[in-house]
């Protein structure tokens, strides 16, 4: 008989433990554990942690068996492992219809439970009895599911179950969004039941997610069909939030010992170094003890003050939790193994050696207890003096939990394991540097011209769809629909993938289909998706954007492909050039380096080594007919570029009826080119830039409704018409020729029954009281998109989408079919509010809106639409799917489809800025769209000098590109300033032609209708931008020019609304001193954007300490809500932005935020202990407001300047004055609350000053 060795001896020495403390819990049927013999539960999370020291023994055993029965012992822990593993699937199996429900609805009645019974496998509470939703358990066993079939072990028997595990993926998949009730079953810290977005539930499903990613379940033996398959844009998601909620994590915890599972074993998923350095030292610093650590700040669990009869805790009941939370040694076992991963040999010997005096002896086995409490008898002792009494084990004896990571622990560290081998798939080095990503820009053109073109003006050589021949163009959306047969059963009535877009990583890669190679274009290349991709500028912007989004978060083996179609619609408007834009950033791609990402221009065919390539194998057995039919170019074509409808179908395009206008006077002319000097070139593109205006402002006939600038401009440029008409004709081509003579004349000649004007509000009464078939005839006649926007917004409202207009005789054009046209072609022509108005009717929905949504909520940042106040305005505090968040927009806005389409638009960009430039939201928790709206509107009427609902006009009549633009200047608090000349003279006949030519250019392009170009001494509007901060008032009443009030502006009956909230203002500046209504102006973006000072809500939080309450208007903030929320809760900042919210001036609100940071010093006098009352923040700052007032009239200030706010009773001077300076509102603010609060002060008080 052979001799054991030394190590086979220390393994049975395991063996014997994991047999008497672990697996003697092990139910002999179903082999699911549950906390003790006799406990009928088994719950998911705990199952899965206390395999992880029997499949550690298996491993090792496998690793150091020398006899037989070594072999044998390490097959019985391995099958002990899978029965375990296999009843979980069958448990969570039996739920099937659950899952195929939650991929949709995110409920938590819809998701898997998260405990079942022992010994049936069944569930053993009710779907809304308890939080089941605990996404953190299910990420942990597809983790560990995948770990462990990397190791060797069979765990998945069949297809079934391997669309199951599929299907599993999609579940946890939603994680970034979705909130669940977290690792401690209880959500809220209050245990109210509130799901919260959890940091560990995000970074274990992230871990998941990259593990299972291209597993084969079958192991060795398996085929594709036995491939799991995951979308690296939903990895990288995960990521990106779980990075900004970290070292947080969640709302209620601002630090919880659970992340340790994130951070280190099992999940291993943050990928940045020092990220993990941070939240370790957060969880070390706020919640270790002598005896392990707290699992979050004022938990009460097990707490000798707990009342255990009670499912939750009162609001102000947290507080007597504190400094006597129950300390875990589980958490030790976590930093334990951390320090074994991380080759940290101090820290595994302080924790080891930690771990085994809190070791507690049960039937011959040093086991490790749950956790350890305060005796009631030692409590106020603890609470006095915090971690200096002794504690006692409570709770399961052993906690298989922290046990068998406990002797995971040993079994490392005695060697018996390397590191490698309970992480086979290397997640240990998720922080290991990564090289340099260079992102591959492939262009491909649409046509063979562009190809020409191309070469001739960038010299670059590129593909044409036919030509990358072996590898085929798609747009994203086919991608989209071939993972939707990703995961189907028809025995499990599993439908596969959600139809939710594959992102740019996703698109970044190549595909191998049934042995066909496809290349995908990226969704905001796809013009069908929404109309932010009709604008070339916005699209290149967003590729920058996307660039950089690629070479943050790829990971894959293989280089980034990013596919680029060149089609007609970036081409310039003469159809000759591409778009300046696009031509300077195809320069830039090919320096190599475009706005700080590498990046390599060529060919597909070149691209086709170093690209990442994946195999789509589960389309090789059973896909669909169509699928085989990949690789036709006719739907990428399409897709990207907007329908051909508008080119030929049924209403009248501008260029058809000026076609007329030719023939009638040219006749049939042969064209002919002819050379032309500088003069007539120039003539010729201020024409064409006049005709874009025209058909802009509706005025084709109508001159009187050009603004005045353009009505000189216009005027001038018709008498050079007239006069170069009788110059040589040999000076223009024939057909600019006749463009011209077209343009004089539809501004002469014609007829007067047409002379109309859209903006009109009687006129367009007037149109409605047409019949439809009038409308219709008129529709099909009509040169003007806006007049044939009104009549089909008509037909629409009135006769509904789909009734047959018949026109032009043709049978089963509906009202629908014509908005599509009219779509394409003001998305063609650049009329943008033609295109937003047809967008909202048309129901069209931007992609990726939900996931805007959640950029901005895991970032702490709640979203309001609707305007102010509630019920119309919706706050949106959790992430929703595509359906209902839709829905909720719309009811926000009602019939204004307009503004529902707007708020979409900004959505989707503020969600781009905030995953690009975050420290433009600092310190503003709630993003009110529907303000930001307001806020936009009124800086055009500021800067345009016109109306309300002029402005509300040119808002929405911005390129998307410029629109982002402006949503940029409004948060980045810069000022664009608009400054009039005090006589046009653009009539003067001396007038250069060139300076004509640069003014009409700078209105043809919109944005720069308000932000000029420089036009040396000639010009007349010019910009300036300036820094808003620093500035310091002067007393108000010695400026010269009032300040504008806000006013209402009525609505119109038109189809595109006006902003309400705008005023007129005065553009007038003084260039020395203070810009009159500037402060005004600034409170009120602040107050719209929601935006406080640095650490605002911790100085509330601790004024609050101090007093009874605060009251701002008819809201009160109680001061016990210190005792359930801590200072760096987002819980408690929320609470403190809802009671301001109710403020409906943001002006007004702002000044009481400046009134609540004075307040807030009284917190920080030592003098100040207690204030016995509730502080009435409104009190303060009317009394600040007199003592201006006092001041001003003692300083000879007219009675008109210093008028009152009826509302609020705040003078309207005082909203204007800087904060600081001998007149500015913090002075008088100070003086305010040191005089309300005078006997907390010295006797005198004297005047004060805020420097």
């Amino acid at each position: 008989m052979r001799s054991r060795s030394n190590s086979g001896v220390k393994l049975d020495n395991y063996a014997r433990i994991i047999q008497k403390s672990i697996l003697k819990f092990q139910d002999p049927v179903t082999g699911l554990f549950s906390a003790s013999k006799h406990a009928p539960h088994a719950w998911v999370r705990d199952n899965l942690y206390s395999l992880q020291a029997v499949w550690g023994l298996a491993l090792a055993y496998r690793k150091h068996a020398d006899l037989d029965e070594d072999k044998s012992k390490s097959y019985e822990l391995e099958q002990s492992v899978v029965k375990c593993m296999r009843s979980l699937l069958q448990c969570m199996m039996r739920q099937v219809e659950k899952l195929e429900l939650f991929k949709t609805s995110l409920s938590p009645n819809d998701c898997l439970h998260a405990k079942y019974n022992r010994k049936t496998c069944g569930t053993v509470v009710g779907d809304q009895e308890w939080g089941h939703l605990q996404l953190d358990a299910t990420g942990l066993y597809v983790l560990m599911l995948a770990q462990m079939t990397a190791s060797g072990f069979e765990i998945i028997y069949t297809l079934d179950e391997v669309d199951f595990v599929q299907n599993l993926v999609f579940y946890i998949s939603c994680a970034f969004r979705t909130p669940d009730y977290g690792i401690w079953e209880r959500g809220d810290k209050t245990n109210h039941g509130v799901p919260e977005l959890n940091a560990s539930s995000v970074g274990m499903c992230k871990a998941a997610l990259e593990a299972i990613d291209e597993i084969n379940l079958f192991g060795a033996g398996g085929g594709p069909q036995s491939v799991i398959h995951v979308t690296p844009d939903e990895k990288a998601l995960c990521q990106a939030i779980l990075q900004s909620l970290l070292p947080r994590e969640s709302n209620s915890k601002e630090v919880d010992a659970g992340l340790l599972s994130v951070i280190g074993y099992p999940a291993f998923a943050v990928n940045d170094d020092q990220m993990v350095k941070l939240t370790r030292e957060e969880i070390v610093d706020k919640l270790q003890g002598r005896y392990g650590c707290a699992r979050f700040l004022r938990d009460g669990y097990k707490t000798a003050l707990e009342d255990s009869s009670r499912l939750h805790y009162e609001l102000a009941e947290l507080k007597v939790f504190e400094n006597i939370e129950c300390e875990w040694p589980l958490f030790w076992s976590y930093l334990f193994l951390d320090g074994i991963f991380n080759n940290n040999k101090q820290q595994v010997i302080e924790y080891r050696e930690a771990m085994g005096e809190l070791l507690v002896l049960v039937d011959g086995v040093r086991c490790v207890p749950e956790l350890y409490a305060v005796p009631a008898d030692k409590v106020e002792l603890e609470k006095a003096t915090p971690k200096s009494q002794d504690r006692v084990p409570l709770g399961k004896l052993p906690h298989l939990w922290g046990h068998s990571l406990y002797l995971l622990g040993q079994l490392l560290w005695d060697g018996f394991l390397a590191p490698g081998e309970i992480d086979p798939l290397n997640r240990r080095f998720a922080t290991a540097p990564k090289p340099d990503v260079v992102v591959q820009v492939a262009i491909v053109a649409e046509e063979k011209s562009f190809q020409g073109m191309l070469k001739e003006k960038l010299g670059i050589h590129v593909e044409t769809m036919d030509e990358a021949d072996p590898i085929m163009v798609q747009p994203a959306r086919v991608l989209t629909t071939v993972y939707s047969m990703l995961g189907k059963n028809k025995k499990l009535k599993l439908t596969g993938r959600p139809k939710n877009q594959i992102g740019v990583l996703g698109t970044s890669k190549l595909y191998i289909i049934n042995g066909k190679t496809f290349a995908f274009t990226p969704n905001f290349l796809d013009q069908r998706d929404f109309y932010m991709s009709l604008d070339t500028d916005m699209l290149i912007d967003t590729m920058l954007t996307e660039l950089q989004y690629l070479s943050t978060y790829w990971n894959m083996p293989g280089r980034p492909i990013i596919t680029v179609p060149i089609h007609s619609g970036m081409l310039a408007e003469n159809g000759e050039n591409f778009k300046p834009n696009l031509i300077a950033t195809l320069r830039k791609v090919q320096t190599g380096y475009l706005y700080g990402v590498r990046v390599h221009l060529g060919s597909l065919k070149s691209f086709l080594s170093t690209s990442c390539k994946t195999r789509l194998t589960f389309l090789e057995t059973e896909a669909p007919r169509r699928f085989y039919r990949l690789g036709s170019q006719t739907d990428v074509k399409s897709s990207l570029r907007s329908s051909d409808r508008s080119q030929s179908l049924y209403l009248s395009p501008e260029e058809h009826q000026r076609h007329i206008w030719e023939a009638k006077l040219i006749g049939k002319q042969r064209q002919r080119r002819i050379s032309t000097d500088l003069t007539s070139a120039l003539l010729s593109c201020a024409l064409t830039i006049l005709c874009q205006l025209a058909v802009d402002f509706n005025t084709f006939c109508c001159i009187h409704c050009l603004p005045p600038v353009l009505k000189q401009l216009v005027k001038r440029l018709m008498s050079l018409v007239v006069t170069f008409n009788q110059m040589s004709s040999n000076s223009l081509s024939l057909s600019e020729h006749q463009r011209f003579t077209y343009i004089f004349i539809s501004f002469q000649a014609l007829p007067h029954s047409m002379k109309i004007c859209s903006r009109n509000p009687n006129t367009k009464g007037n149109l409605y009281q047409l019949n439809a078939n009038v409308l219709v005839h008129r529709l099909h006649e009509s040169m003007f998109l806006w007049e044939q926007a009104d009549i089909l917004n008509y037909l629409y409202m009135h006769k509904g989408p789909d009734w047959d207009t018949e026109i032009d005789g043709e049978p089963g054009v509906t009202v629908v079919d014509l908005i599509e046209e009219l779509y394409d072609k003001a998305g063609q022509q650049g009329n943008w509010m033609v295109v937003r108005q047809m967008t909202g009717l048309l129901q069209k929905r931007v992609s990726g809106l939900s996931q805007s949504i959640t950029d901005l909520l895991i970032r702490q940042k709640q979203v309001t639409v609707g305007l102010p106040q509630e019920p119309k305005e919706f706050t949106i505090t959790r992430p929703m799917p595509a359906d209902e968040l839709h829905n909720v927009i719309a009811e926000s806005f009602g019939d204004d489809t307009d503004m529902a389409v707007l708020t979409q638009e900004i959505i989707m960009y503020l969600a781009m800025f905030i995953r690009a430039s975050p420290a433009l939201f600092t310190d503003l928790l709630r993003l009110r769209v529907g303000l930001i709206i307001q806020v936009m509107a009124s800086e055009l009427a500021r800067h345009l000098a016109c109306s309300g609902e002029e402005a509300s006009t040119h808002l929405m009549n911005l390129s998307p590109f410029e629109m982002k633009q402006l949503i940029l200047n409004v948060l980045s608090g810069k000022e664009f300033g608009v400054i009039k000349s005090g006589e046009m003279y653009f009539a003067n006949p001396s007038l250069p032609l060139a300076f004509i030519f640069l003014l009409l250019h700078a209105y043809s392009t919109k944005c720069g209708r308000f932000f000029c170009t420089h036009l040396q001494s000639k010009q007349a509007y010019y910009m300036q931008r300036k820094d808003l901060s620093g500035l310091i008032s002067p007393p108000a009443w010695t400026q010269t020019q009032h300040s504008f009030d806000t006013q209402d502006v009525t609505s119109t009956p038109t189809s595109v609304r006006s902003v309400p909230g705008l005023s007129s203002p005065s553009t007038y500046m003084q260039f020395t001193g203070h810009k009159r209504g500037q402060w005004t102006r600034r409170r009120r973006i602040d107050g719209a954007l929601n935006r406080v000072p640095h650490n605002f809500y911790t100085k509330i939080w601790r004024l609050l300490e101090k007093c009874y309450g605060l009251v701002i208007g008819e809201h009160h903030i109680p001061g016990y809500v210190t005792k359930e929320m801590t200072p760096g809760e987002i819980k408690f900042a929320l609470l403190v932005e809802n009671v301001l919210n109710h403020i409906p001036q943001p002006e007004y609100r702002q000044l009481v935020v400046e009134v609540l940071v004075v307040l807030a010093l009284l917190a920080e006098t030592p003098r100040v202990r207690f204030l016995s009352d509730n502080i009435n923040v409104d009190r303060v700052l009317v009394k600040a407001s007199d003592m201006f007032y006092q001041d001003e009239m003692s300083d000879g200030a007219p009675d008109d300047i210093l008028q009152k706010d009826p509302n609020t009773l705040v003078c309207n001077e005082f909203y204007d004055c800087a904060p600081s300076g001998p007149h500015g509102t913090m002075t008088y603010m100070s003086k305010a609350v040191a005089t309300s609060f005078s006997e907390y002060f010295p006797e005198y008080v004297g005047d004060c000053s805020i420097s």
